[in-house]
């Protein structure tokens, strides 16, 4: 049995899913090149027949990023299969997954088919999809909660027809660890033809086991693992590729397996996703939470620095948490600053440079020492890829007990400035109220987050905004950074506008 493990990532497809978030095709772009940096093996771009913008892009990382699997997701019929393969067949290499439920509950109730009519589905749709591409991936949805000797038959009539993978998902977050190995076991003991096939798990974190389920699976022969980066999905979400593979790493002693994974692109991958869907990472998080290497406690700081192993079984630079932070100031030139960005995993053209420079400088005026998260955050605030219909030209604020909150901008469209004012509950309400009568936009505001990036009173304020035009119920995630948390609310605002406003305009 081999002793590599593949990772298939679905945070465009099942992390997309998650509630409130709407990824437009430039940020999975974004994400899914950096996926590829990473070094996941697959990335499932997406569900293809669900709707156009789904299908283009799905078709549009399959064009664009190499060095990596591309998979569609398709229900067990012949159109959904159809679509997904027109969606990938540019990947350098194209898999095609298609799935249908097996557990008896879902026969009853969801599919009203009985077993038979699964098994004839789910054969036919494999054979169909073999037919554009070699890499068939085949889904038992709610696996677990399957029985195991019908679907020990279900998978052997799969492979029969052509499957190269054949995926266990834990659909519902339902199984516990010991409960699922051995639920593994017997797949592999019971289904025919089981050594022709990549065996994966797929697991729900409804009860917290994801990461515990997916391991103990790999503990019985599963050879891929599917999940998603901060175990974003579906209710409480997937399993954490990133602690999935430091689980394997740290415990090489137990599993001696390995993977692909460029485990010095996980922080970074971590932020991008989180900035991206608008979900921040909880501090306590594994491996990428804010105090996942902090120790507070006096006897673990002696413990540490006497000897690191004592309190932290990883070294938080293997997971691109660089150990030194402050390391530039205002005397700080351009050379040493594209310098820390190279190091920083960031490879930016001479006009993203010169737009992140600027922003750096002017942080370093409000600033005494910047940090990797400062530099880090005015990076990816700065270089959007979507076009800047509005730009914050300038904001002024009149506030207080005693006064009625008041807002004044200006917002820069092409040559145009666009003034208004307008007052508002708060500062930030009265800001976004003046957003609206300058774009004459009518648009509600369903989430408000901020964060501080790092300590202290200069910190940079990060704010994350969602919103929603009240035409439909699409969300459009925008992000501001500024020591003014003011002016980051603003920020964050107009560029949730401006991707309304992108993905509201004709399409060639």
């Amino acid at each position: 049995m081999s002793n590599r493990v593949y990772i298939f990532d679905t945070t465009l497809r099942d992390g997309e899913q998650s509630p409130g978030v709407s990824l437009n095709i430039n940020e999975k772009l974004q994400i899914a090149r950096q996926l590829a940096r990473l070094g996941v093996d697959i990335i499932e771009a997406g569900f293809p027949i669900t709707s156009p913008g789904d299908f283009a892009a799905v078709q549009a990382v399959a064009r664009e990023v190499r060095g990596v699997t591309v998979a569609g997701l398709a229900r067990a019929n012949f159109k959904d299969i159809d679509g997904a393969w027109e969606a990938v067949r540019d990947a350098e290499q194209a898999r095609i997954h298609t799935f249908i439920a097996t557990s008896d509950i879902h026969l009853k109730y969801k599919l009203r088919k009985d077993r038979e009519q699964v098994i004839e589905a789910a054969v036919a749709a494999v054979k169909h999809a073999k037919k554009y591409t070699s890499d068939v991936e085949f889904s038992a949805e709610d696996a677990s909660r399957s029985d195991v000797d019908y679907l020990a038959r279900v998978f052997g009539e799969v492979i029969k027809a052509g499957a190269t993978v054949i995926n266990v998902p834990d659909t519902v977050g339902y199984s516990t660890p010991e409960e699922f190995g051995l639920f593994i076991k017997a797949i592999m003991e019971k289904t025919p033809g089981i050594e022709k096939a990549v065996v994966s798990v797929h697991c729900h974190d409804d009860l917290g086991l994801a990461v515990a389920n997916s391991l103990a699976a790999i503990g019985y022969g599963v050879r891929q693992v599917e999940g998603t980066i901060n175990g974003i999905g579906e209710r409480a979400g997937n399993a954490a590729l990133e602690e999935v593979v430091m689980g394997l790493y740290t415990r090489k002693d137990r599993y001696g397996l390995t993977t692909g994974f460029n485990t010095k692109e996980i922080y970074r991958t971590s932020r991008l996703v989180s900035s991206l869907t608008g979900m921040p990472v909880q501090p306590n998080k594994a491996v990428v939470g804010k105090n996942a290497f902090a120790h507070e406690s006096g006897i673990h700081q002696d413990g540490v620095l006497k000897e690191r192993t004592t309190y932290e079984i990883m070294n938080p630079e293997m997971v691109g948490i660089a150990a030194s932070n402050l390391v530039l100031g205002k005397h700080s030139g351009r050379h040493a600053f594209r310098d820390r960005l190279s190091e920083l995993g960031y490879e930016l053209s001479d006009e993203e440079l010169n737009l992140a420079f600027a922003r750096f400088k002017a942080l370093a005026d409000k600033k005494k020492e910047i940090a990797d998260q400062d530099i880090q955050a005015i990076v990816e605030d700065e270089i959007r890829h979507i076009p800047e219909t509005y730009l914050l030209e300038y904001l002024h604020i009149s506030s207080g007990s005693t006064v009625v909150p008041t807002a004044t901008l200006g917002l820069r469209k092409g040559e145009e400035l666009k003034e208004e004012a307008a007052c508002g509950d708060g500062p930030v309400d009265a800001i976004y109220k003046t957003v609206d009568k300058i774009t004459g936009l009518q648009c509600v505001l369903v989430n408000y987050a901020i964060n501080a990036i790092t300590g202290g009173k200069d910190a940079l304020g990060d704010v994350t905004v969602k919103l929603k035009c009240q035409e439909n119920e699409k969300i459009y995630i925008g992000r501001g950074v500024s020591t003014d948390i003011l002016e980051a609310s603003a920020k964050a605002y107009v560029n949730a506008v401006n991707k309304l406003i992108f993905d509201h305009q004709p399409k060639n």
